[in-house]
């Protein structure tokens, strides 16, 4: 049997569902997921193995015209994921329809490689059949692709086809990672990430692209994790928001994070959540540095 591995970075412009896709393909939740534009700040790798094929997938933030420093640093990310790679995926929203934002990623990120391309057209559960042809066609138009397939990350529509698609990409190689592994994130960062996953969901306005996330202690005992966190905003209003009356908000970050932590971690979990104002840390070189962005 001859087996096929390798590493395929995922990219597109903000909201296209990347995240979704790539925890649909690896059939868990490795990336964080929300309705905010810039989610994704890192390359997440999520690994999917199956009897002849082990991919690799790179979620990467989305690639934008950047406002702040940490913009300007998330698309110097995704230039770096793209670099080396055995496949691409562009990501496109069949929903928000195909346009000038695509062929902006597609030209400064996915043309210049010679690797397989595969045109991932998402988000047809929102779209008629009449409607969906044309953003079809206009996926076809942004480039040269090996394969343009329509599929729903939510609903799981094209997902197997797309996923026997990429395997057989792929070049012939030995594992990248061992079998039972879903992602190379530590657990630091998977913690910080989903406190901040449900940050985003209770947060509106400006406030979800001024928190950050990060883990101060995680130590395991027996049968409990204690994890020490700090959430960080930009300005001491919006401290004031993140906390909410009483503590409410904060409560319900922790009590959301917590429930999620122990069904990944199989264990119970002490989650101590605290807000800190780091002023202006999106703009900040030093602050970005600390951060590990």
């Amino acid at each position: 049997m001859t087996f096929r591995s390798g590493v395929v970075a995922v990219v597109g412009r903000p909201n296209t569902g990347k995240s979704t896709l790539v925890n649909a393909l690896v059939g868990q939740k490795v990336a964080i997921v929300s309705d905010k534009p810039q989610t994704t700040r890192r390359s997440i790798r999520g690994v999917l193995t199956g009897e002849d094929f082990q991919i690799a997938f790179t979620d990467t933030p989305g690639f934008h015209k950047p406002r702040s420093m940490l913009g300007r640093r998330l698309n110097d990310l995704v230039s770096s994921s793209v670099q080396g790679v055995d496949a691409l995926i562009q990501v496109v929203d069949a929903a928000a329809g195909v346009g000038r934002g695509d062929a902006f990623v597609y030209a400064s990120q996915v043309r210049a490689h010679r690797v397989p391309k595969i045109c991932a057209v998402n988000k047809v559960d929102r779209v008629g059949h009449r409607d969906l042809v044309p953003q079809l066609q206009a996926a076809a138009d942004l480039g040269e692709w090996d394969e343009i397939v329509p599929v729903s990350a939510k609903a799981g529509t094209g997902i197997a086809v797309l996923r026997r698609l990429i395997a057989d990409a792929l070049p012939e190689g030995e594992p990248l990672f061992p079998p039972g592994e879903v992602t190379d994130q530590p657990l630091e960062v998977r913690v910080a990430e989903i406190v901040r996953e449900k940050a985003l969901a209770l947060m509106r306005e400006e406030i979800p692209h001024s928190v950050a996330v990060t883990v101060e202690e995680l130590e395991r005992e027996d049968g409990l994790v204690r994890i020490e966190a700090l959430v960080l905003v930009e300005r001491d209003s919006q401290k004031g928001i993140v906390i909410g009356r009483g503590g409410s908000v904060l409560k319900a970050i922790g009590t959301a994070a917590r429930e999620e932590l122990e069904l990944i971690l199989d264990q119970k979990v002490f989650l101590s959540l605290r807000v800190k104002v780091l002023r202006d840390w999106q703009r900040d070189p030093a602050a970005l540095d600390r951060l590990g962005f």
